[in-house]
């Protein structure tokens, strides 16, 4: 029995199962196929269009749900998750994926958990000494369309984390929920717990994701299943969301699966200690790349042309580059393993004649257009009340997406 609730980011069709034998729909960017709305809208909640928070220049502001804590996504995917355990065949094996939209900004969080971690209690963001010398094109452009590049507001900032605490903590609240549900079948369960990305919150004077430092690129990865993890056991040998399919195939006793390079079940990471992880965001000329081992890391921008090499024994919160200052033969070992695994899987706009493809530069128009690619991020049903608006909203809310396609040269802006 295999049940998918929640977010799935599944394309081109977000509203197929995929597999599954049943899902419950709830993405981002929800539309009139969106089981969660249509939820909001049975409870009377029909006139909310931002269900999952303020977007746009409201991104990263802090904000209050507009819903009560037994309306909001989170609780929703526990309840729906609950119900397909309570309502399940007990005698035949079950797969549950449970996927929350928080605590993806906008961080709206219901009373009271919004008022359950206060500002003066957060860190003050991390930013090292030279720190704008570890960002990428990447991170420039995120802040600025992010609305988040016009200076610091340490204040503003403490209470972005603050709001994103709450976030996480609600979602802990709601994941004892579903594990509650399983009763006296949780330790005949495999339990597996991540994430899709993290959140620079303010480290390195950034926000975002698509960012290669462990504050955007590493995730949580939590596995239980008495007999096949020990407890309390922590692994510091590289794990990827790949080891997820093969551990899984192995807990339910199915072992005729294909090793996927670099990826083995979780409980069997710590025999490979020289093991290699890698990761891609792969757009031609804004191509961003990393390879990580136990100990060092290395990354590779297209756009900036530009290395960068850490010791994550000696510094490992990433605060020193060590390019051609380090452990050479360690960096030439993890540039030549990335190069020839982009190599082997097809990434020719990565490579040319063995080395990386050098790109021109682009350049961010900010003297001619101050408020160039500040983004508009506005969700469908929202669009729809603003067309209503006339020509306000076809002379500002669509040229400003049209603008940040162009930018990155592609075809769509589904993003916006």
């Amino acid at each position: 029995q295999t049940h998918g609730v929640g977010k799935m980011h599944f394309t081109p069709d977000h509203t197929r199962l995929w597999g599954f034998q049943r899902r419950d729909l709830s993405e981002e960017n929800h539309d009139d196929n969106d089981h969660f709305k249509d939820f909001l809208v049975a409870q009377g909640y029909g006139h909310v269009d931002d269900i999952n928070g303020l977007r746009g220049e409201y991104y990263y502001l802090p904000q209050p749900s507009q819903m009560p804590a037994e309306l909001t996504q989170t609780h929703w995917v526990a309840d729906r998750s609950i119900d397909f355990l309570h309502q399940r065949d007990s005698s035949k094996p079950f797969f549950l994926w449970s996927s929350f939209i928080k605590p993806h900004p906008p961080f709206d969080t219901p009373t009271p958990w919004n008022k359950l971690y206060r500002s003066k209690e957060m860190d003050t963001p991390f930013r090292p000494t030279d720190y704008q010398s570890l960002l990428t094109f990447w991170n420039h452009f995120q802040n600025r369309y992010k609305y988040m590049d016009a200076g610091t507001n340490d204040h503003l900032m403490k209470t972005m984390r603050a709001a994103y605490y709450a976030c996480i903590s609600f979602i802990d609240y709601n994941l004892g929920r579903i594990l509650e549900a399983l009763g006296d079948q949780i330790d005949n369960t495999l339990i597996l717990f991540s994430s899709d990305h993290g959140e620079l919150l303010g480290d390195y004077g950034s926000v975002g994701k698509r960012c290669m430092l462990d504050a955007a690129a590493r995730v949580p990865l939590i596995a239980r299943l008495p007999g096949l993890f020990k407890a309390n056991h922590q692994s510091e040998t590289p794990a990827s969301l790949l080891d997820l399919y093969p551990t899984i195939l192995k807990a339910a006793g199915i072992n005729d699966y294909s090793v996927y390079p670099a990826s083995c079940p979780l409980d069997q990471c710590d025999e490979h200690p020289e093991r290699y992880v890698t990761s891609q965001f792969s757009q031609k000329n804004l191509g961003l790349y990393m390879i990580k081992d136990r100990r060092y890391k290395y990354i590779y921008s297209a756009q900036d042309n530009q290395e960068w090499f850490f010791d994550r024994i000696t510094d490992p919160v990433e605060s020193h580059n060590l390019i051609n200052k380090g452990d050479e033969t360690a960096q030439k070992r993890l540039k030549s393993a990335l190069i020839s695994r982009l190599q082997n899987d097809g990434y020719s706009d990565a490579i040319e004649n063995g080395q990386w493809r050098i790109y021109p530069p682009k350049e961010f128009p900010l003297d001619s257009d101050p408020n160039w690619c500040l983004l508009q991020q506005d969700l469908p049903s929202s669009k729809k009340r603003l067309e209503q608006l006339g020509p306000y909203a076809r002379d500002t809310i669509l040229p400003d997406a049209i603008a940040y396609a162009d930018y990155l040269q592609t075809s769509t802006f589904e993003e916006t």
